[in-house]
């Protein structure tokens, strides 16, 4: 029995403003349905997704040269911090029109085919992917299907391919996004010249799937068949900048997790408080299916650039809003550049403003939490996960909950105020198994109670 659920969109953070698809008539289609007419397509997530953990990948920031082969010096980090799928922001070159702030942002795209040449070349990216792939971790590119740089060629070559105002002129998406040209998805031809770009980096630089900015403002039908022509190249891994069920059922493997980020962001504030996350967790198993992974983060690109490091939103419950991250159903929890070295200010995002690497003192943190993520069954994803079972403590600043696969068992116990707790945990456990805590292996007295620090927490496993 499902015991937790979901939400829905983004909300206010995008305008959706999805084009219809084209015309029934169009080529574009039609050549769709005779495919899926000949051979009935259905997604499939591969099972390695199940436990895995996703890392932001900010080429710009991610060394004081900002460039591709800088990255690969840090593989074998990334491979030892238990990373199995690295996301790569756009790599493509930044359009200079209307461009904004000294180096542009990753997102105002001028050809999608190419590498921008700050960063290196195709071949340093091909490269990239090919170490990563040694290293048994995926690469996935940011796809920006919405809108393109005003000094794309096709905005010379189809301008038709274009949303325009009255008088004829091309036009960003939102008003604020006044360094991109918005795409007009009523052009059926714009449907077939997009899908055959995304082709390319998979047939080109062997990478293993996509995460799609702004999805939700993009029609489904051309997300849908992109994903099944993808997939007739190679199995691929797709992640919508969107939240609603609807993304999963034919094109999506993973969503973002909005709209629990949001919430743990105001419990942060005192503004929420945990009944508005158990209602949440309710809301998200009537919504997805226990198969459709959700992308938890405490911080991303986004987040971190124009609402603050993780500490000026969480303040010192970071560690513990992360703990989450890992924990809850369908989840699969992100890692942004730098998070494990601290990052203790906000990047900036219109030029270079590289990463300081030199505190370690949270890798052990992170590299602990994606072990345990891998390893638990009690958490790994998949259509016969473990359902969330939350413990009441009787303290509303303590945030508890059980999970069991088997007689695989795990128990968190996390600490949001700023006072020592002392917590029973007689109600954690089932079958008269021994636990233990996680994190020293020391063996734990169920039948008594035990002392979490302020904004610390304790995860019991009886593995």
């Amino acid at each position: 029995m499902k015991k937790f659920l979901s939400l829905i969109a983004i909300g206010g953070l995008f305008v959706a403003c999805n084009n219809p698809a084209p015309s029934e008539n169009s080529d574009t289609n039609a050549a769709d349905s005779t495919a899926v007419a000949e051979s009935p397509y259905v997604k499939s997530t591969e099972a390695w997704a199940n436990n895995a953990t996703i890392y932001e990948l900010n080429i710009r920031q991610y060394s004081e040269e900002g460039s591709i082969n800088a990255v690969k010096d840090h593989l074998d980090r990334l491979q030892d911090l238990g990373i199995k799928i690295i996301w790569v922001m756009p790599v493509q070159p930044i359009g200079k029109m209307n461009r904004k702030g000294e180096e542009g942002s990753y997102y105002s795209i001028s050809n999608y085919h190419e590498v921008n040449p700050e960063f290196g070349n195709m071949e340093d990216f091909k490269t990239l992917v090919q170490e990563a792939h040694a290293r048994d971790m995926k690469v996935i590119l940011d796809w920006v299907a919405n809108h393109t740089a005003f000094d794309h060629p096709w905005t010379k070559e189809h301008p038709e391919w274009y949303t325009r105002d009255s008088l004829g002129n091309i036009i960003p998406p939102v008003a604020d996004w006044s360094d991109v040209a918005d795409l007009n998805y009523n052009e059926q031809g714009l449907w077939k010249a997009m899908r055959e770009e995304m082709k390319f980096w998979v047939k080109e630089a062997d990478i293993d799937g996509f995460r799609c900015d702004v999805a939700m403002m993009v029609p489904m039908e051309f997300w849908n068949g992109a994903r099944q022509a993808l997939d007739s190249i190679k199995p691929v891994f797709m992640l919508a900048e969107a939240e609603g069920p609807e993304f999963h059922s034919a094109a999506f493997d993973m969503t973002y997790g909005w709209e629990n980020h949001h919430i743990f962001n105001e419990i942060a504030k005192g503004e929420m408080d945990f009944h508005h996350l158990n209602e949440f967790l309710m809301k998200e198993d009537s919504l997805y299916a226990d198969e459709d992974l959700r992308m938890n983060f405490i911080t991303n690109h986004d987040e971190n650039s124009w609402n603050g490091t993780v500490a000026e939103r969480m303040g010192e419950n970071g560690q513990n809003f992360y703990a989450l991250c890992v924990g809850l159903k369908r989840a699969m929890p992100l890692i942004y550049s730098g998070q494990e070295a601290g990052l203790n200010k906000r990047l900036e995002f219109f030029k270079r403003d590289p990463i300081t690497w030199g505190d370690t003192s949270l890798y052990g943190f992170y590299r602990s939490m994606t072990a345990l993520k891998a390893n638990h069954p009690a958490l790994a994803n998949g259509a016969d996960q473990s359902d969330v079972e939350i413990i009441k403590t009787g303290n509303d600043k303590v945030y508890a909950f059980h999970r069991q696969k088997g007689e695989a068992q795990i128990a968190f116990y996390i600490n949001f105020g700023d006072k020592p707790v002392s917590v029973d945990l007689s109600t954690a456990w089932k079958n008269n198994a021994s636990a233990k805590d996680f994190r020293t292996g020391e063996e734990i007295d169920l039948n008594s109670s035990h002392e979490i620090a302020a904004h610390q927490h304790l995860i019991l496993t009886n593995l």
